[in-house]
Order: C-alpha cells, then sequence, then structure tokens
C-alpha cells in the first residue's frame, strides 16, 4: 500500500501543509484540538513524517559523533555500548570513528563528522591539552570522555589514579618493593594520572621504587615489554591496561617463567577476558558502560539546552586474583 502524503492528510484535515509538519513534530504552538484531529487524519491514512523531512524541520540529525583511540580496545567497546544503548532511548544514531591512535587524526575526524551531526563526544582523546583546547569551542557541543575537567566541555572520566594507588597498595602487601609500570601512549591522560599516583605512593614509600617501561595499548606491545621487564629485575609488573597484561603473561610464560610466584603481574579495566587468562588477572575494573551512559547524559542535556554537571568521575574497583601474589624470596 502506497504511503500516505502530507498533501493528503493536510486536505483531509482541512489544515496547511505546515500546520500537518508542526503537529507531527510535536509543535506545542498548535491549537490541542487542530492538533488531535491532524494526528487522527494521520493515524487514519497510515502517515508518519519521514526522519528526513523531521531533521531539516528540527534542524538536527538526531545523530552524534564519537570518536575513539582505538575501536579493537574491549573498554573501549564497553563505552560506545553504553553510549549507543541510552541515545537509541532518545531516538539518537551513534557515528563511530576511529583515529587508531593517530593523534593528528583526531581534530580532523571531530571536525568532519560535526558537520554532519549535532555533536561531538571525544573518548580518551590523545591531543594534547593546548590543541584540545583549541578544538573544543569550534565542535560544540562537545563532551569529553577520560581527560581532566576542560573550560568548554563537560567531562567524564574513571579515577585512574586512585585505582592505580589501590593496585600499589596491593602489591605492597604482599611484599613487593620494586614494580614495573608499563606505560600506554605518551599523551594519554590516564597514563598521566597513573604516574602522578606512582610517584605520590613512592614519596611516601621511601621502599617503593618503580621502574617505567614504554609499551603500548595491546597484546602485542604487552608481549613484546617481556625482555625489559625480566632484565629490570622486578618482582612485579603494572601494565597499562589488561591487553598489555595479558600481553607480557604470554610471554614470560613462554619463557619459563612462574606467575605469580616469580613475578605478579596487574592489569587496567577488567576486560571480559581477564578472569579467564592462566592464572586469572588482577585488575581495576572501569564502570566502562556506565561512562558511556553518563557521557551520553552530558550529551542529552546540551543538546536540549540544560547545562550538565561540568565534571563526573567514576571509581574503578580493585579485582584481586591469582596473578598477584607474595614477592619472590
Amino acid at each position: 500500500m502506497p504511503r500516505a502524503k502530507i498533501t493528503e492528510v493536510a486536505r483531509e484535515a482541512g489544515v496547511s501543509l505546515s500546520t500537518v509538519s508542526r503537529v507531527m513534530n510535536g509543535n506545542p504552538t498548535v491549537d490541542a484540538g487542530l492538533a488531535e484531529r491532524v494526528r487522527e487524519v494521520a493515524a487514519r491514512l497510515g502517515y508518519s513524517a519521514s526522519p528526513l523531512a523531521r531533521s531539516l524541520v528540527l534542524g538536527r540529525t538526531q545523530t552524534i559523533s564519537v570518536v575513539i583511540p582505538d575501536l579493537a580496545n574491549p573498554t573501549f567497546q564497553a563505552i560506545l555500548r553504553g553510549l549507543s544503548h541510552a541515545a537509541a532511548k532518545a531516538g539518537y544514531h551513534v557515528l563511530i570513528s576511529d583515529s587508531e591512535e593517530r593523534v593528528d587524526d583526531e581534530s580532523v575526524l571531530a571536525t568532519t563528522t560535526r558537520r554532519r551531526t549535532d555533536g561531538v563526544i571525544l573518548c580518551a582523546p590523545r591531543l594534547p591539552q593546548n590543541e584540545l583546547s583549541a578544538l573544543l569551542p569550534a565542535i560544540g557541543p562537545a563532551v569529553v570522555v577520560n581527560r581532566p575537567p576542560q573550560p568548554h566541555a563537560p567531562t567524564v572520566s574513571a579515577d585512574y589514579g586512585a585505582a592505580t594507588s589501590e593496585l600499589i597498595a596491593h602489591l605492597r602487601s604482599l611484599g613487593h618493593r620494586r614494580l614495573a609500570f608499563l606505560s600506554g601512549p605518551a599523551h594519554s591522560a590516564s597514563g598521566e594520572a597513573r604516574r602522578r599516583a606512582i610517584a605520590a605512593a613512592c614519596a611516601r614509600d621511601p621502599f617503593l621504587e618503580v621502574v617505567e617501561i614504554s609499551a603500548g595499548v595491546d597484546f602485542d606491545s604487552g608481549a613484546a615489554a617481556a625482555d625489559a621487564v625480566l632484565a629490570s629485575r622486578v618482582t612485579a609488573a603494572l601494565a597499562f591496561n589488561d591487553l598489555v597484561a595479558m600481553g607480557l603473561l604470554s610471554a614470560v610464560a613462554s619463557r619459563g617463567v612462574r606467575v605469580p610466584k616469580d613475578l605478579s603481574i596487574a592489569g587496567f579495566d577488567d576486560i571480559p577476558f581477564s578472569a579467564y587468562t592462566s592464572p586469572p588477572l588482577t585488575t581495576a575494573s572501569v564502570p566502562a558502560a556506565q561512562i558511556g551512559e553518563c557521557a551520553w547524559a552530558a550529551m542529552h542535556a546540551l543538546l536540549s539546552g540544560v547545562e550538565p554537571a561540568a565534571n563526573v568521575t567514576l571509581a574503578p574497583q580493585l579485582v584481586i586474583r591469582a596473578s598477584t601474589g607474595p614477592a619472590p624470596g
């Protein structure tokens, strides 16, 4: 059956095309009785406003853009899941762009996708702060995930520093004094928060020593760091995330190193696989889906003309499993 046209609804209801358009798009300025008549005719004829027409009338695309640094990372996938589910409930779609850890691509992706969407959510952007500060006013409304508070956009983040302090305290309680920190991307804000927590822990504890080893964000980078970790003569390693920890775990096991008897390993994020490694991975559980939901809530508030909270910080939870144990000897 052919779809009814707006002209048919207008003729049947005895109103103008613009009145039908206003009624079908929820404009409250139309008289209630007249609006009810238009809706009754539209329902009887089987007419509904097309999404394209609605977006043109409202000046909205009902779509937001999300720029992330690594779509392969399960934590970012969980953030996107929470965000997209929340956005869908409000009738919005999500356009995803993956910068693949290329810092120079982030501002380009954010700018180009903003032209086709109603707002941009930057998830863990790696941009230097001065570049991020210059970008945000140009692409607003914008929300930033996992960066410190920003002057031109609300932020949603996990407290990576507090969680790092808890992991260090756990390892110290097991007698570990010399640790390795397998760091991630150079411009990672969460990585910098962890460095500050490590520095504070070392300042408080004269018997604690932490060696930083440059790694990355994936399984391969963790495996590649194995020789450096073993050469550093540490008794425990803190990885940038669970993927890096898993790579290290696999590589040291192939060299005959027993975890945790010879070396304790801790990850970060608590991705689904971390409970099923051998041995299961001690980690910090980041509420990734909730971060996504909060990011959408902040964006929805901006789109609705409501002032959102300037900064929302969520606390990861320490998850102790068998990959950490007493220090050797």
